[in-house]
């Protein structure tokens, strides 16, 4: 997308505190101006609209990111992948459905951090059971519920209730906590601002507009999202569906090279239909959520 084309960009080199001193120079848009904007965007493509949007919402994208903190990955590509989402929210963004862009980007950019680690399995290696993703993506959050926030192997008392809690069995628990360990940064961490003396991380991320902090974590992301998949997944032909599978859904990924001589044609073409399949899922998904008044939810 060439109207993103001089977006700030977080990198391992760089740091995160300069990617943030430079984000919170965009001003937040009051409603009537992120309607207009969105008007414009929607029936005259304007790219100078979008990008207004975009630049707006970053602090909301890289506060989500922060949530995903401890998973194994590099921090700076979570934001990005945040990012990634944002742009996708924007693109697709209805003003007259009636809500705010945060309200919808949030469910973008939490599906493309989620969809970026899910990818991840060599980092993260994870089962590929419904209950242990959910696992995956809950066990930071219930270890901080119960007061577990020592590092390294947690109470066997913890440890039993954890499992119950999320469907699992303990010794998953026990492997998935030790998986992650060691990664999780505080956001009461200190950075430097330069000119304005130190700040924790969570006031570079503040975010003023109540509009756009909403309330998620009240549902399972996950659950919803994997529900909605079973149901969009129909959209999809039995070749993309196939593939598809094969590329995204499965622990050991099937390589290009073999789908190409399963189904005789090129790698290219493979990976064509791969990303068009994801594309018509994704659309799907958001469809059936906005239908559902799952989106407005969020």
């Amino acid at each position: 997308m060439s109207k993103y084309a001089n977006l700030p960009a977080p990198s391992p080199e760089g740091g995160l505190s300069r990617y943030l001193q430079e984000i919170r120079k965009f001003p937040m848009l009051e409603p009537e101006e992120e309607y207009m904007l969105a008007k414009r965007w929607v029936e005259e493509q304007d790219a100078n609209s979008a990008h207004k949007m975009v630049t707006s919402h970053l602090r909301l994208a890289a506060k989500i990111a922060m949530g995903y903190r401890g998973y194994g990955l590099p921090q700076a590509e979570v934001v990005s992948e945040a990012n990634v989402g944002l742009m996708q929210a924007v693109k697709r963004f209805d003003p007259e459905k009636g809500f705010r862009l945060a309200t919808y980007a949030m469910w973008w950019i939490r599906a493309s951090i989620q969809e970026y680690i899910l990818r991840s399995w060599s980092l993260v290696k994870m089962g590929t059971t419904s209950a242990q993703k959910k696992l995956f993506f809950n066990l930071r959050k219930a270890k901080s519920r119960i007061g577990a926030y020592d590092e390294g192997d947690m109470h066997p008392d913890n440890v039993k209730k954890i499992a119950t809690d999320l469907g699992v069995t303990e010794a998953e628990v026990i492997s998935m906590n030790r998986r992650m360990s060691g990664g999780d940064a505080s956001l009461n961490a200190m950075v430097s601002a330069d000119g304005d003396g130190a700040m924790e991380w969570q006031e570079w991320l503040e975010d003023e507009d109540a509009d756009q902090a909403g309330d998620y974590e009240a549902n399972n992301e996950l659950e919803v999202r994997r529900e909605l998949l079973l149901e969009a997944m129909s959209t999809l032909n039995e070749r993309e569906r196939d593939i598809l599978t094969q590329r995204r859904l499965l622990d050991d990924v099937v390589t290009l090279e073999d789908l190409s001589t399963q189904y005789d044609v090129s790698r290219e073409r493979i990976r064509q239909i791969e990303v068009r399949a994801f594309e018509k899922l994704q659309t799907r998904m958001t469809e059936l959520a906005d239908e559902k008044g799952l989106l407005a939810k969020v």
